[in-house]
């Protein structure tokens, strides 16, 4: 009996690399059902996303799984499921998955999980995930914390000679009259 071989479609190899290529430099995935929304709410969705510094993309389920396991990312096949558009994060997840979520709120688009920082989150994770402070409103909490305590000694000093020309003013008028 001759051996059986399967044989991969140029097509689909090369459909596998270009989804690996979208998945290559981005950090952090956030899958999607996209299923009911019109051209002008993807497009809406899309500019939204764009503007956080991420790409919303539709891709064919089996070649995410393919490509993920070719880049050693973590197997989240149960998230893969129907109709799937990705959201490719290059910079900070945060924001994406709060834009996500609250275009979510319209009850049209479904959150199914993601890869954030390496980890697998479930749709709920996300959901949480997306109510936490951002990098940058955590160093700006950071900042102010830093800076209050140098802003009390500028006031206490500070207090220190307008006392005195209060002092000066109150005696200039106590003599005065």
């Amino acid at each position: 009996m001759s051996d059986y071989q399967v044989k991969i479609q140029d097509y689909k190899v090369k459909a596998i690399d270009e989804v690996k290529g979208n998945f290559e430099n981005i950090k952090d995935i956030i899958f999607t059902n996209y299923r009911g929304l019109t051209v002008e709410q993807i497009t809406e969705l899309r500019g939204k996303l764009r503007a956080q510094g991420s790409v919303l993309k539709v891709v064919k389920n089996r070649f995410a799984k393919i490509a993920l396991e070719q880049l050693g990312r973590p197997d989240v096949g149960d998230q893969l499921v129907g109709p799937t558009a990705v959201a490719l994060v290059s910079d900070e997840a945060g924001p994406v998955a709060k834009e996500l979520v609250d275009f979510a709120k319209g009850g049209v688009l479904v959150i199914k999980g993601g890869i954030i920082d390496g980890d697998v989150f479930d749709a709920d994770q996300v959901v949480e995930f997306s109510k936490l402070p951002t990098r940058l409103e955590l160093i700006a909490q950071l900042m102010r914390t830093m800076n209050a305590p140098l802003q009390n000694v500028v006031y206490v000093l500070n207090g220190v000679p307008q006392k005195l020309v209060r002092t000066l003013q109150a005696v200039a008028d106590q003599k005065g009259e």
